[in-house]
């Protein structure tokens, strides 16, 4: 009698976990990809900086960054100088509700060259949106909003 209790409290438990794990579809719960960045400026609107790279979750919520590639550029940035990191955190519910921080730094290997930082969250359909800003070098300055897509 106990025995049929038993067969559905596992396949319960079977259908439960295939739900929650991540994989690469469109409803992928990971930031693992590659990924394609518009960073606007508050002021005017358009666009400033614009990038490709690939994302890969590692322990600890850090982000390895790979493949990074300016798409168009400002004078601020020169292509191949430049360091990344990042962090991203992932929280939600077996009801299909995820929420997740992300941050990413973008620093110039010259000598007092200027940061580009973006601070933001899980958006909707594969996109990652935030603020972002550029300090530290003297004529590079701004900020807005990026959107980060899933490619």
């Amino acid at each position: 009698m106990h025995k049929p209790i038993w067969v559905i409290v596992l396949l319960t438990l079977g259908i439960s976990m295939v739900g929650c794990s991540s994989g690469n579809g469109s409803n992928s719960t990971n930031v693992n990809g590659t990924w394609s960045a518009s960073l606007t400026d508050s002021q005017s609107g358009q666009t400033t900086y614009a990038f490709t790279t690939t994302l890969t979750e590692v322990s600890g919520g850090s982000v390895s960054i790979s493949n990074f590639t300016f798409t168009s550029t400002g004078s601020c940035f020169v292509e191949g100088q430049t360091t990344e990191s990042g962090t991203f955190t992932l929280s939600g519910d077996f009801n299909g509700n995820v929420k997740g921080t992300f941050g990413m730094t973008i620093q110039s290997t010259t000598g007092g060259g200027p940061q580009l930082t973006l601070q933001g969250g899980v958006g909707s359909n594969n996109t990652i949106t935030g603020t972002w800003s550029l300090s530290g070098a003297t004529g590079c300055s701004g900020s807005g909003n990026f959107t980060f897509t899933r490619m």
